[in-house]
């Protein structure tokens, strides 16, 4: 964020005025507050994107631009704020041309941050990249630089500040890593020097934050492409071991789309009782994801299919085998990820196609499901029959042809 400019001297009746918040009736901006530091302007906008208001925050930001002149400084955080709330208002295109603005005014991030600097503007353009592959890598490779030379100036310096500044530049720098490793996993596969990138990248991500569960799996992605079993196993666990036994409102545990991934992960490399201990926790979070009842079913059924159960799926009826418990309490699951993807029009067709298959087999080997336990119930289950219905119908009519 710039510096505020020098202010004038200000008469006793105008700085009386000047010690009102910025922010009039209501929660509005005050215009008159605003016009006076472009500075203001941008500490109010960065408020408003924070507190959930981008709409706001934009021409509160606009005006800050507008008032820059010719302080670069001014001029460079104002662009990239703008960039940041156009993002969140879903306006990419626009937010794209402020991050290439921000990078004719600093071209390599050897401005400093406190100066609207640094190397935030080059992975959100990676991010945002329209081609991807090699061109999302030239902007995650400059990211990188940037942050290199960061962290080495704050080598050997000891204050609270500066210790958080390097622990969050390394959290960012790995994951730039991880990210190119991704990139050269899947885009750029073909590359000949594909898997020796990946190998460099995850090694020096690993080095920087030896503990971060993201990093880890990304590790783990990789060992997997290697066939690397063992190695994937182990990197995993040592994910999941940092944060399943902290409290729910501990900020060290991952976001939930990356339990989601690792959920993903540990059933790729058959370590289903894990990966259902990381669904079941992820469902105590919020019910009503799709993925996670999908995953937790699709999870369950694997286990079936090893002829293994969750012990509290063998606990309701002992005489029952592991597999018919497990394909019991799979279809639960199933069945409540498709009621919720008809109630919140997800759009994954391959999610809804794969759980339909599986319930409708399910279905052949141990019977209809006819217990309802409400109307709301009977009223998602009576759509989930009409797909699985429509699923048979279409596999009747392969048959016959």
């Amino acid at each position: 964020m710039g510096k505020p400019r020098p202010q004038k001297k200000k008469s006793k009746k105008s700085s009386k005025s000047s010690q009102k918040s910025v922010l009039g009736p209501g929660g509005s901006v005050s215009n008159h507050s605003m016009a006076q530091n472009p500075s203001t302007l941008l500490d109010q906008a960065t408020i408003l994107l924070q507190t959930g208001r981008a709409d706001e925050a934009l021409p509160t930001a606009q005006q800050a631009l507008e008032l820059a002149g010719n302080d670069a400084s001014t001029q460079l955080s104002a662009v990239n704020l703008l960039g940041e709330i156009n993002v969140e208002l879903g306006d990419i295109d626009t937010a794209r041309k402020c991050f290439l603005r921000a990078v004719d005014l600093d071209p390599n991030g050897s401005i400093s941050e406190s100066e609207g600097g640094g190397a935030e503007k080059f992975l959100w353009l990676a991010q945002l990249s329209e081609q991807g592959g090699a061109d999302s890598v030239q902007w995650f490779e400059k990211g990188v630089s940037s942050l290199r030379q960061i962290l080495q100036s704050l080598e050997g310096k000891t204050s609270t500040e500066d210790v958080n500044s390097a622990k969050e530049k390394k959290v960012k720098l790995s994951n730039a890593l991880c990210a190119v490793s991704e990139i050269y996993m899947t885009d750029l596969s073909w590359e000949e020097d594909a898997e020796a990138r990946c190998e460099s990248l995850i090694t020096e991500a690993v080095a920087v934050t030896p503990d971060a569960p993201e990093v880890l799996q990304t590790l783990a992605s990789i060992r997997i492409s290697q066939l690397r079993t063992d190695d994937a196993q182990a990197a995993l666990k040592k994910s999941m071991a940092l944060w399943k036994d902290l409290p729910p409102e501990d900020l060290s545990i991952p976001d939930f789309a990356v339990r989601i991934s690792l959920a993903r992960l540990l059933m790729e490399v058959s370590l289903e009782f894990e990966a259902l201990e990381v669904l079941e926790r992820l469902i105590l979070e919020d019910d009503q994801s799709v993925e996670a009842w999908y995953l937790g079913g699709w999870c369950l059924y694997l286990l079936a299919e090893k002829q293994q159960a969750p012990k509290d799926a063998t606990e309701e009826d002992p005489s029952e085998s592991p597999r018919h418990a497990s394909l019991v309490a799979s279809r639960e699951w199933l069945k409540q990820s498709l009621k919720l993807y008809g109630l919140l029009e997800y759009e994954d067709e391959r999610l809804r196609d794969h759980a339909l298959e599986l319930v409708q087999g399910m279905n052949q080997e141990i019977g209809e499901d006819l217990d309802e336990d409400s109307e709301a119930e009977g009223e998602g289950e009576d759509w989930e029959d009409e797909e699985i219905e429509a699923v048979s119908d279409d596999d009747h009519e392969m048959a016959d042809s």
